[in-house]
């Protein structure tokens, strides 16, 4: 049975396909390489000891997604190619729907015409906005506070209007929270172009003295220490979530939404404390301006992942900065040389 990765070689994709070719699927991952790089796939192959299949291809690409269909015989396909940065997104919007919805509707419309109708859908605890905490998927969703989170719940909106205008699909919608971490090889890890967007990474590159200082985007928020608390996952526990996902959906049709999260949450500075911790020295900070769409509080109810695909996150936030660490002081520069 072979999978197509959307955005494979990206971040989360590159150790989802590890946790496929480990569980014994065949793999085949589409990317455009915009923030991604070839080489997280020859050390996925590193890892396992299995090949995949790549072409670099954009998901807005009809005809290149065509060749791919063609030329391999998919079953299900696992969906993270995305622009991903809640600030980036409310700079340059259009971007955002462009290339997340219209990306997706172009490769449902391929998916669609090839006769593939089992989907996995990285979508995002930003669906939830405001609401109440813990985030509970029979929640109300819709009322995001940025476009990337807008674009999440767009397309989660698509996909529940294609399964009812065709109950053959079969549809996982992940709503995951905060991946963070590396695989504990030190091989694979998160490879950001340019400054960081997300926080550890960020943290990562001040600890290694690839930046200064990390700036802490705000400490007046209703929390503890004053920094925003967030639900972060192992990125492994959420690649093996996906491998759960593609084994739910194998005998079933229907659609589902599902969080990945650790159901408790941590704060900024709790997090800096756990990776000063795993680097062995401090890390500098400043306190900045908060950044617009950012909430004081996110995590998950995680049980229905638990009572619908045996899901529970395995890996704690000193193992998430550990794993950090060994990826980032092993590959200072990520993959380039």
């Amino acid at each position: 049975m072979s999978i197509l990765v959307t955005g494979g070689a990206g971040y989360i994709g590159s150790h989802a396909c590890v946790e496929l070719l480990n569980a014994g699927y065949e793999v085949v991952v589409v990317d455009n390489l915009y923030n991604s790089k070839e080489e997280s796939l020859s050390r996925v192959q590193k890892i396992t000891g299995k090949s995949l299949k790549f072409y670099e291809c954009d998901i807005r690409d009809a005809e290149g997604l065509e060749k791919v269909f063609t030329e391999n015989k998919i079953e299900c396909v696992i969906h993270f190619a995305g622009l991903k940065a809640v600030g980036e997104s409310c700079k340059i919007p259009l971007e955002y729907y462009d290339n997340n919805i219209g990306g997706t509707v172009i490769l449902c419309q391929v998916m669609a015409k090839m006769g593939v109708k089992k989907l996995v859908f990285s979508s995002s605890a930003t669906v939830y906005g405001d609401s109440p905490i813990p985030y509970r998927e029979d929640m109300h969703v819709g009322h995001c506070t940025n476009p990337y989170g807008r674009t999440k719940y767009m397309i989660e909106e698509i996909l529940r209007d294609l399964y009812a205008s065709d109950n053959e699909w079969s549809i996982a919608l992940l709503r995951y929270f905060n991946p963070i971490g590396a695989h504990e090889s030190g091989l694979i890890g998160e490879d950001p172009n340019g400054i960081p967007n997300n926080l550890l990474p960020y943290i990562s590159q001040v600890a290694i003295g690839k930046l200064a200082c990390l700036s802490v985007f705000g400490d007046d928020y209703n929390t503890p220490d004053g920094t925003g608390v967030r639900d972060y996952i192992h990125v492994t526990d959420l690649a093996i979530g996906h491998v759960k996902a593609v084994k739910y959906l194998e005998s079933r049709t229907g659609i589902d939404a599902i969080n990945l999260g650790a159901g408790r949450g941590y704060s900024v500075l709790e997090l800096v404390k756990a990776f000063e911790k795993a680097c062995g020295h401090e890390i500098a900070y400043k306190i900045a301006p908060r950044r617009p769409g950012d909430l004081d509080v996110s995590y998950a109810d995680p049980q229905k992942a638990k009572d619908l695909l045996g899901f529970e996150t395995q890996l704690d936030v000193d193992k998430m900065c550990e794993d950090t660490w060994r990826w980032q002081s092993n590959n200072p520069n990520g993959y380039d040389a």
